[in-house]
C-alpha cells in the first residue's frame, strides 16, 4: 500500500504501516525531509553556561556542534573541520576561546571563523595563495533559543521559528515560561524504539488510565485531545484534584511541537520537557528536564518524590513503546493497526504529517512507490 492512501481519512483510520517504524531507507527519507525542514528539538540552554562550553549533538544522523560564543549566545555549526571534515568535538566540554581541530591544528573562534591554518601552503606559509581563511569558516546552522529549549533548522527552509509554534506558544499562553527554571533531570539513554512511537504514546490519553493505573489518577472520561496546528497531544480536566498524593492526580497538558518537541504542564507552576533524540529506524536517546517557577520553589524531598513519580511513568511508557516495536516484526502490523476516531486524533494528524513530509522527498527523488 503506497503511503499517500494514508492521508484518504475514514471512520476508522489505519495507524502507518510497519515499515515506517522499522525500516532503515525510510528513516534515511526521515533525516532528508522531516528531521532537516522543520524546527528540531536539540537541547537545553541551561547546560550551556559558560563562554566556550561546546555540546556535540547528532541529528539526522549529521555531526552538529552547539557552542556559547563571546557575546554569551548559543550558535550552531556543522561539527567538522574545513580542511579534511574531522569531526571536531566528540564530546561536551569548556574550549575556552578557541576550537582546535585534533588532526591539523586548524583553530576557530567561538564564532565559527578560521583564525589559524598552520603550514597550509608549507613550511611557514599558512596562507597559499587563492586560499580565503574568511571563506573557510565552519559552516553555520540556523539556530533558535526559545526560553530554556534549543531548535535547529538543517535546510534553512522552516518559517521563523514563532510562526512555525504560534499554535504552542498559544495552547502555553497561561504559563509564565520567563519564569520557570529546571530543578531535575531523568536521564533515560537509550530506548529501543522509533521515535515516532514515543512520541504518539505521549499525545493521546487512551493508555493512561491502563498503562499508568499505579502511577496516575486520571479517568479517561476527563481527558480530550489537541490538533492545533504543529502542536498535537492531549489534557485533562479534573474536578477535584490532590497535588500531594503519591501519584499525578491532577489536572495535566500533554503537548508536542513538530517533529520531537514534548511538553507537559502538570503540578501547579511546574513543567516536564522531553528530549528524543533519535539515533536509527529502532533506537531513540531520551532525557526529561522538570522545571517548576520561581513562585512555585520545590524541597529537596518534594522534587526527588517528583524525581521518582516520573521515572516509574516513564519506565511505564518506555516497555509499551519498546513492545511496540518488537510488534512491528508481525505480519499482522504490515497495514498499521487501527486508530481511535476519537482518543487518538491527535496520533493521527501526527502521523498524517510524517506522510507528507517523506512524500515531499519520494516526489524530488521520483520514488513513486511512496508516492
Amino acid at each position: 500500500m503506497k503511503l499517500s492512501s494514508y492521508l484518504k481519512d475514514s471512520t476508522i483510520s489505519n495507524g502507518l504501516p510497519a515499515m515506517v517504524y522499522t525500516d532503515e531507507e525510510f528513516w534515511i527519507k526521515e533525516c532528508e525531509t522531516v528531521f532537516a525542514d522543520n524546527w528540531v528539538f536539540v537541547g537545553f540552554a541551561h547546560e550551556l553556561k559558560n563562554l566556550g562550553d561546546v555540546l556535540p549533538i547528532s541529528v539526522a544522523g549529521k555531526p552538529i556542534l552547539l557552542v556559547k560564543n563571546r557575546n554569551s549566545n548559543i550558535v550552531a555549526f556543522h561539527n567538522v573541520c574545513r580542511h579534511r571534515c574531522l569531526k571536531l568535538v566528540d564530546q561536551p566540554k569548556n574550549v575556552g576561546k578557541i576550537i582546535r581541530c585534533p588532526y591539523h591544528s586548524w583553530t576557530y573562534d567561538l564564532d565559527g571563523s578560521l583564525i589559524a591554518s598552520p603550514h597550509f601552503g608549507g613550511t611557514n606559509n599558512h596562507q597559499p595563495n587563492g586560499f580565503v581563511p574568511s571563506n573557510n569558516g565552519l559552516e553555520s546552522v540556523r539556530i533558535k533559543v526559545w526560553h530554556d529549549w534549543i531548535f535547529i533548522n538543517l535546510s534553512k527552509k522552516a518559517p521563523q521559528f514563532e510562526k512555525y509554534a504560534s499554535t504552542l506558544i498559544k495552547q502555553l499562553e497561561g504559563v509564565n515560561l520567563e519564569k520557570v527554571y529546571p530543578v531535575a533531570t531523568l536521564e533515560f539513554g537509550e530506548i529501543f524504539t522509533n521515535w515516532k512511537f514515543l512520541i504518539e504514546n505521549f499525545i493521546e490519553p487512551y493508555h493512561v488510565q491502563f498503562v499508568h493505573k499505579k502511577t496516575t489518577s486520571q479517568p479517561l472520561k476527563d481527558h480530550y485531545t489537541i490538533v492545533d496546528g504543529m502542536c498535537y497531544g492531549s489534557g485533562v480536566n479534573l474536578s477535584k484534584e490532590d497535588a500531594s498524593s503519591g501519584n499525578l492526580s491532577v489536572s495535566s497538558r500533554y503537548l508536542s511541537l513538530f517533529p520531537n518537541f514534548i511538553v507537559g504542564t502538570y503540578f501547579p507552576g511546574q513543567l516536564g520537557v522531553y528530549l528524543n533524540q533519535p539515533i536509527g529506524s529502532g533506537r531513540t536517546n531520551q532525557k526529561r528536564i522538570i522545571y517548576t517557577t520561581e513562585d512555585h520553589d520545590l524541597t529537596k524531598t518534594e522534587i526527588e518524590n517528583q524525581k521518582n513519580l516520573w521515572w516509574k511513568v516513564h519506565k511505564e511508557d518506555h516497555e509499551i513503546c519498546e513492545r511496540l516495536q518488537l510488534g512491528r516484526a508481525s505480519p499482522v502490523s504490515i497495514q498499521g493497526g487501527l486508530l481511535s476516531p476519537h482518543w487518538e486524533k491527535s496520533v493521527r494528524a501526527f502521523q498524517k504529517i510524517v506522510v507528507k513530509s517523506v512524500m515531499k522527498y519520494s516526489k524530488t527523488k521520483k520514488e513513486n512507490i511512496y508516492v
